[in-house]
């Protein structure tokens, strides 16, 4: 397949949709240094317009619309493949998140990725690792607007990591949204916190780190006005934190605090947000929390960079692979099979699709190394055992959207296609599946099997099967699959499978 993919080394784009503030960043990785290009941040609020019923209001849908649309202009001149845009846990929580995530492509002319929690953990991770380098075993927190991230590290390599679902935002509008902040209203928010982050008390306890971090706003807005009063050198300690509460106490309401390094951006969060941080120095026995340089855009920026130098072949690894081989280990995948029919799946898919992107073959070679992964569960229905899993198992550089479409694929590798349908009404995607399920029927006997015997040539909607002479007649019941196949594509308007007259 044609590389046209841009180089590593170039200028890479990352959008983070996060509960309280979008940003833009355009950076560059040369050397194993990072450069920064461009930065925006729009204070949005996404996520203090979820109702009561957990759907995104049209006002705070047509923010977050229009701040997109003004990043679009930043990303002029840059591929597809050089920007790469993710959304959070409001996004993750909010029930109309497709209707909205299809109004936000349009506006910012990007694919946009709802990771996970854990995802998202490990690339605030890398963003922090790679900016502020360091050997020391070490406990790294972001607190956002409706989650809060912890991950254990040393060096690059990223270890345990947790997703809890409470954030400067979500706390502030449940225990301050009348802008007062009292004594017992910042005890109420500290229990709150502290019941969110009990059961990882041993997890992350202070013997498994030296060092802590406080990434992104959060931690960077209350380090700011620690070192603007002279209270700290811009550490976050449990005397500084008990200060500044104190603080928030005595001015009484939101509107009246005046700091010195307080944005007015980070006004409304705060309270919310220093609970969560002293809940957190208490429980982990965290004396300093010293604020990072690095972040999830960062993170992102350093993950898309690497990707692009795996799928160069140049250096370097895409997480995803790992990760499917992870799931193969971990589930007891017979990886002779998955290999085999990931093979025939992808050489199949070149001959229907020669243009199609790295991603895409990609995305059907995970899908088909993991079409088995339900086998441990049962063999009986095992596709849908696969689907399941695969669509709901964290799988370390994958989207969650990612996951759904390859679960959507592992799902139609047998029986008939009218589960599909909503699938089928992409053509791409119909080729795909077409090609695992043809991959699937070659490889039944779980034996290795002649690389050339089935060849796919496509004109339109027709894709005509063609094997060499004698070969039906030594392969009855691969035969007997194939005719089965071609019987349930012909239910179907999207592709049609031809077979070769036999005697």
């Amino acid at each position: 397949m044609p590389n046209t993919l841009p180089s590593p080394t170039g200028l890479l784009a990352a959008i983070d949709m996060g509960s309280n503030s979008f940003r833009l960043e355009i950076g560059q990785v040369r050397d194993g240094r990072y450069r920064r290009h461009l930065y925006r941040k729009e204070t949005v609020r996404l996520g203090a317009g979820l109702d009561a019923q957990g759907m995104l209001t049209e006002e705070a849908t047509e923010r977050g619309l229009a701040c997109l649309r003004q990043f679009a202009q930043g990303l002029e001149g840059l591929q597809q493949q050089q920007v790469r845009a993710v959304a959070t846990q409001t996004l993750r929580e909010a029930r109309n998140r497709n209707a909205f995530l299809e109004r936000a492509v349009a506006a910012l002319g990007q694919p946009i990725e709802v990771i996970s929690g854990r995802e998202e953990a490990r690339l605030i991770y890398a963003g922090v690792s790679f900016l502020q380098p360091s050997n020391k075993r070490r406990l790294v927190i972001d607190i956002g607007g409706r989650s809060t991230e912890m991950i254990l590290g040393t060096g690059r390599s990223p270890g345990e990591a947790e997703s809890f679902q409470v954030g400067s935002v979500s706390l502030s509008m449940r225990y301050f949204s009348d802008g007062r902040m009292t004594a017992a209203a910042f005890r109420a928010a500290q229990v709150a916190a502290g019941a969110e982050f009990e059961e990882a008390l041993l997890q992350f306890a202070p013997r498994r780190w030296e060092e802590a971090l406080g990434s992104s706003g959060t931690a960077g807005a209350v380090s700011d006005v620690l070192k603007a009063c002279g209270v700290t050198d811009g550490s976050l300690t449990p005397e500084g934190l008990r200060w500044l509460t104190q603080q928030c106490v005595d001015a009484g309401s939101i509107n009246a605090l005046a700091l010195p390094g307080l944005k007015d951006d980070r006004r409304a969060v705060l309270p919310g947000g220093l609970a969560i941080l002293y809940t957190l120095a208490v429980h982990f026995q965290i004396a300093k929390l010293l604020p990072a340089k690095g972040a999830l855009r960062q993170g992102v920026i350093v993950d898309l960079h690497d990707r692009l130098l795996a799928a160069q072949h140049r250096r370097g690894v895409d997480l995803r692979d790992d990760s499917v081989q992870a799931l193969q280990q971990r589930f007891h995948v017979d990886r002779a099979q998955a290999h085999r029919v990931a093979s025939v799946a992808t050489a199949f898919y070149e001959q229907l699709a020669p243009d199609a992107t790295a991603l895409e073959v990609s995305e059907l070679r995970w899908a088909a190394e993991l079409h088995e992964l339900g086998m441990m569960v049962s063999h009986h229905d095992h596709h849908r055992h696969s689907a399941y899993l695969l669509a709901h198992v964290d799988a370390a550089g994958f989207s969650q959207s990612q996951q759904r479409e390859l679960a959507n694929l592992v799902l139609g590798q047998r029986g008939g296609l009218r589960k599909m349908e909503a699938m089928l009404d992409h053509q791409d995607m119909a080729l795909r599946l077409m090609c695992l399920r043809l991959a699937v029927i070659k490889c039944h006997a779980r034996q290795p099997v002649e690389s050339r015997a089935l060849t796919l040539k496509r004109r339109g909607i027709a894709v005509q099967l063609q094997w060499p002479a004698g070969w039906a007649q030594g392969h009855p019941r691969t035969l007997h699959q194939l005719r089965e196949e071609a019987d349930n594509w012909s239910r179907t308007s999207v592709l049609a499978l031809a077979l070769p007259e036999t005697d």
